[in-house]
């Protein structure tokens, strides 16, 4: 979340730079500036109270030794009207901070000066493109048809099982899956990368520290009975380990990777974009996440986008990268690129990729921070990106690479597939 100083401090840019992302933060800063300076005022009277109240306590014993115990009464009975009075103004103040707060994490994070003007995906700006986009014979299918042809996904049973968006991989396309993640996490541990495996549910405090909560509740499947969320990205856990921590800068950057099953409930989703593989409630994803300095953390993104790139390069797919306009960013990122890859067979660009800087936003809420050389506490930066979500991969590699043989497996994956033909 945004911290108060910068919203006090820079209101004015803080409801410019938000415009960017077509929110109106007008209304919500000036109730968190009128919120915040009735906390101080509150503040300022409870002190002035303690402070009275000790000093009359101070005074009771001296008067109690001079034997004027009716000015010692006196002064017990305004001690008791002070603890009164204190206690209200905690109440006052404590309510006021539970209100600034509700009102601070609604405020998105401030997009880059670097991100495009825009409103919807229609206004990313393309900031390079690779790989041949393949032409197919007449008789291509899309990979729904493909998967039933060579019987490797299930999208039926899945149905009956569970129900639409869960699909069942059968035989080879099951170790097609299991090839690609082994394949996405050699690559990022090869960069550096290590390895973690988290848990699959978080409790509340999680989602608030990565920004899925109370931004995204109807996007997630939550147990109710424990107060746990199957957890949308790895993303979620990964961060969350360092939730509450101080950082030694010479641990910096930390960077990690994990491979986990990802669950979205996708409300609203319907229409040919949900058909097959290209939205799922339950899918596979390997994600990259880093810590960074302050100062260092655009030169990781770069860095995390070129290594992205390459893995999608030796799949050769395809690809164009996106950087995402204001209206189409999250909540929670300042500059965010996207990858998308070309499905031949339904002739669209499909994204498998996000890759985002999100400055000290999650670091606030996390409490994540490094002690500087000033021995001051610092936020931290904090990054995140796909490498890669699956169900897309597999949609491209199965429509893209097929001929009447069979689907052919791109080079770099046939060691972890054990086959080179579907």
């Amino acid at each position: 979340m945004l911290t108060l100083k910068i919203i006090r401090e820079q209101t004015s840019e803080v409801v410019a730079r938000l415009a960017v992302k077509g929110f109106d933060a007008r209304g919500i800063a000036a109730e968190i500036v009128a919120l915040d300076d009735e906390r101080k005022a509150t503040q300022t009277l409870l002190d002035a109270n303690l402070s009275q109240q000790n000093a009359s306590a101070k005074a009771i014993g001296q008067l109690m030794k001079e034997g004027n115990r009716q000015a010692a009464e006196a002064a017990k009975e305004q001690v008791a009207k002070l603890k009164v009075a204190s206690g209200e103004l905690e109440q006052k103040q404590l309510a006021t901070e539970r209100l600034l707060n509700e009102k601070v994490v609604l405020l998105p994070n401030l997009p880059s000066p670097q991100v495009p003007a825009g409103k919807t995906a229609e206004d990313n700006v393309v900031v390079r493109q690779g790989g041949d986009i393949p032409t197919l014979a007449g008789s291509a299918m899309p990979h729904w048809e493909l998967a039933k042809k060579y019987d490797i996904i299930d999208f039926e049973l899945g149905n009956k099982l569970t129900g639409a968006g869960f699909p069942v991989y059968k035989g080879k396309g099951a170790k097609l899956q299991r090839a690609l993640i082994a394949f996405f996490l050699d690559e990022n541990t090869a960069a550096g990368y290590a390895e973690v495996m988290p848990p699959l549910m978080v409790n509340a405090d999680s989602g608030f520290g990565t920004g899925q909560l109370p931004d995204k509740e109807g996007q997630m499947y939550h147990a109710t009975v424990d107060d746990f969320y199957l957890i949308p990205t790895a993303e979620v856990p990964v961060t969350n380990i360092y939730r509450d921590v101080i950082v030694n800068p010479a641990d910096l950057p930390i960077k990690l990777t994990a491979y986990t099953p990802c669950f979205r409930r996708e409300a609203g989703s319907y229409g040919k974009d949900v058909r097959g593989l290209n939205r799922l409630h339950q899918f596979d994803k390997v994600e990259v996440v880093r810590f960074e300095l302050p100062e260092n953390s655009y030169a990781a993104l770069d860095e995390m986008v070129a290594h992205v790139e390459g893995i999608v390069q030796k799949l050769q797919l395809p690809y164009r990268i996106l950087k995402l306009c204001g209206g189409d960013m999250s909540f929670t990122s300042a500059l965010t690129f996207d990858f998308e890859v070309y499905s031949a067979a339904q002739q669209k660009w499909l994204e498998v990729s996000s890759v985002s800087n999100f400055e000290s936003f999650q670091a606030n809420r996390l409490k994540c921070r490094y002690r500087a050389e000033d021995k001051k506490t610092q936020l931290v930066h904090t990054l995140n990106g796909s490498s890669l979500a699956l169900p897309r991969i597999v949609a491209a590699l199965l429509e893209n690479n097929q001929a009447d043989e069979g689907i052919r497996i791109p080079a770099a994956l046939q060691k972890y597939t054990g086959f080179e033909l579907i």
